[in-house]
């Protein structure tokens, strides 16, 4: 009759030890059941869970084992396990598993603390924790990201109040926590739309070119409502923009020049790019600014208004249809049949109430430094940090965009 035995190593990591450890077993004909391993600050901690054929048999592995690990200084621990033990260990693996991402400019013990403290009220259970962010320098930099991604099983009887919990923590303790489901989209990811002003770039546009107008006041109240979901996007676009009848052709380039790039966009478009992602903008600020970006980010796709100009004058009207949110969200379909992909492997990410319809259209949808009734709306925000950080939700290591971009400049 065949033993389970649960064997635990621990101690200096070296290479070769798994080589060492699996061939001693392999001269027994074991059979290998579960495998794991993590390496902390080159202390190693290995588990495997084995079936040993013949009960008559274990001695002389354990033995044999046990010599050799004790001969490289490592420690050990054996545990036998019952076939009801087993069974009911492997029927809990088949439960839903769900990816919880902890981000932060850094890590701290009570953070992990009220995370897993979460996951076991709603009766998760951790499996895996994960650094997905390079090891910190002692010395504080500014713009750091850190993150670790917890693997989690179990069936939480409310995910809406689970998703709740995780937003107050997150406003509490001044860090994002993103929850989604573990399934293969999450890493499968091919398309990435992104609202333009206040997402990409660190301005609403249109409040720029009110400035420029003289009616800078004017309109940056309508645009603060219309973020805020208190007015129609496409009526209060329409007020706004005829404020702006007038305005010198001249004045865009200049605004052009002066806009900056929001914290993190640049690296994470050029880490897209080189992992093999297609790239958008789904604007309902203006074509002249998309096309700006789109030259110096290389982003594929650009839809926007085209602001209609007249002998060099503004006239305060666009030509052809509004982006609004309802267009976004046609135009983030349109796009990805035209890819050939699915919703589910859209990521879209904006800050505004007129971004909603996109972001619950796509696989992942992010709001992005977002207004509250956008944050509390969306399934997952980012708030902390710079929009690079959506590369660890997506689920990918500090190491991994590296490499990434290291080919692709070569």
């Amino acid at each position: 009759m065949s033993e389970l035995v649960l064997i635990n190593v621990s101690g200096r990591d070296k290479p070769g030890l798994t080589s060492e450890i699996t061939g001693i077993m392999g001269q027994y004909d074991v059979r290998i059941l579960d495998i794991g391993q993590a390496v902390i600050h080159d202390h190693l901690t290995w588990g495997i869970l084995v079936e040993i054929p013949d009960e008559s048999k274990s001695s002389p592995v354990i033995r044999d084992l046990l010599f050799r690990l004790h001969a490289l200084d490592l420690q050990v621990r054996f545990a036998p396990i019952t076939v009801e033990e087993y069974e009911d260990w492997a029927e809990a693996r088949n439960r839903a598993c769900y990816i919880v991402t902890l981000l932060s400019r850094d890590i701290k013990a009570e953070q992990i603390a009220r995370v897993s403290a979460i996951t076991a009220r709603h009766g998760l259970n951790i499996d895996n924790i994960s650094r997905l962010s390079a090891r910190p320098s002692l010395n504080p930099a500014e713009n750091r990201i850190a993150c670790v991604e917890f693997s989690v099983r179990g069936t939480p009887s409310d995910l809406e109040t689970l998703r709740s919990d995780f937003l107050h923590i997150a406003g509490e303790m001044n860090v994002d926590i993103a929850f989604q489901e573990d399934s293969i989209f999450r890493r499968n990811r091919r398309l990435v739309v992104f609202d333009m002003d206040s997402t990409l770039i660190e301005a609403e546009v249109i409040d720029e070119l009110a400035l420029e107008a003289g009616v800078g006041e004017q309109v940056a109240e309508i645009t603060e409502r219309a973020m805020r979901g208190e007015l129609d996007f496409s009526q209060s676009f329409a007020e706004r923009l005829a404020l702006l009848k007038g305005l010198d052709e001249s004045v865009l380039e200049q605004i052009a020049a002066r806009l900056r790039m929001t914290e993190g966009a640049e690296h994470l478009i050029r880490s897209l790019k080189a992992l093999g992602y297609r790239t958008a903008i789904l604007s309902g600020g203006f074509t002249y600014f998309a096309r700006h970006l789109q030259s110096k980010l290389g982003i594929d796709y650009v839809y926007a208004n085209e602001l209609a100009i007249e002998n060099g004058k503004v006239t305060g009207e666009v030509s052809g249809q509004i982006v609004d949110g309802k267009r976004k969200a046609e135009l983030l379909q349109e796009i990805a049949e035209k890819e050939h992909i699915s919703r589910e492997q859209v990521i879209a990410v904006g800050d505004g109430a007129n971004d909603l319809p996109m972001l619950s259209q796509a696989g992942l949808g992010v709001a992005f430094r977002a207004k509250p009734l956008v944050k509390e709306s969306a399934r997952h925000s980012i708030s902390t940090l710079g929009l690079d950080a959506i590369l660890y939700l997506i689920g990918f290591r500090e190491s991994e965009t590296n490499q990434g971009l290291e080919q692709a400049g070569r």
